[in-house]
């Protein structure tokens, strides 16, 4: 059973016989489907279905010389229409299943930036020939625990200071990459000099009124990561099968924007555009391969 089915609104799901069913309609009544012929004469198959707009689930398998579709694995999904980044992008095989994550560098986040890859069919048809080049990367994310914590109070001039602070670190970040010896020194005295702020506070003061936002490794999965970032738009689906509400959460952190989508019964907390959202989340990016953008 995937954790993640209750996200997008199937938290009854909770046995095989149940499963059963619902792969069932998805193969019956697919919204699309990809194939690809691999080199092995094997036909590479995605069938996806939309239980609300942009979220469903997507099973990958083989179609034999019959026709009979045989699923490999099955995953739900949120396909978000914000473009998050763009960069030049690896694009790495799991070793359990016919799964990829992508990973890149975003000096907004300062740590490499891994997702899981939802449309793999695109990627063996476009973009095997094209990992020299930067891609428009849609982020979204799934979560299945979460909280709404209120904003930070901050004053006008204090907002700019830290903008102004937020773009230089990215440049030492940048320099630092190309080995620039006084970019790292600086930086490592940053951090030591932040660490030393953050102690002293955190004696007295909450951390979420020290701490904006956080963009964190979490667990042993590559692509899990938890957060605390800043809701700039929202929305509320209604999964079509069960009817149960599920949060769709435009969040920024670190300057990064993706979409996280949650069963509104792991919410804890009422969402509302300026408060900020945080919890674990499961990453995953959808890739345009094809765009003229990544010719520019």
């Amino acid at each position: 059973m995937h954790s993640y089915l209750r996200a997008i609104g199937f938290s009854e799901v909770t046995d095989r016989i149940e499963l059963e069913k619902l792969l069932g309609i998805i193969i019956d009544q697919p919204t699309e489907k990809k194939v690809y012929n691999m080199p092995n004469n094997k036909v590479f198959t995605e069938i996806t279905k939309l239980f609300s707009k942009q979220m469903g689930i997507t099973l990958r398998g083989e179609i034999d010389s019959n026709g009979k579709f045989y699923m490999e694995h099955y995953f739900p999904f949120y396909k978000s229409q914000y473009m998050s980044t763009k960069e030049e992008t690896s694009i790495i095989k799991r070793v359990d299943a016919e799964a990829y994550t992508g990973m890149c560098d975003d000096v907004r986040l300062g740590v490499s930036l891994i997702f899981y890859l939802q449309n793999v069919v695109d990627y063996f048809m476009e973009g095997k020939n094209k990992t020299d080049r930067p891609f428009p990367i849609y982020l979204s994310a799934l979560s299945i625990s979460g909280k709404i914590i209120l904003p930070m109070e901050l004053d006008e001039k204090l907002a700019k200071n830290n903008s102004a602070d937020v773009q230089y670190r990215r440049q030492l970040i940048a320099e630092a990459k190309k080995g620039n010896q006084e970019a790292i020194d600086s930086l490592t005295i940053d951090d030591i000099d932040m660490y030393a702020m953050i102690s002293r506070r955190a004696k007295v003061e909450d951390i979420y009124t020290i701490v904006e936002t956080t963009f964190t490794p979490y667990g042993s999965e590559s692509d899990n990561y938890t957060v605390l970032g800043t809701i700039t738009d929202m929305d509320t689906l209604i999964n079509e099968i069960t009817g149960e509400e599920v949060y769709s959460l435009m969040i920024s952190c670190n300057d990064v924007i993706f979409q996280v989508v949650i069963n509104k019964k792991d919410l804890l907390g009422e969402p509302v555009v300026g408060r900020r959202f945080k919890g674990n989340i499961w990453l995953q990016g959808n890739i345009d391969f094809n765009s003229e953008k990544c010719l520019n």
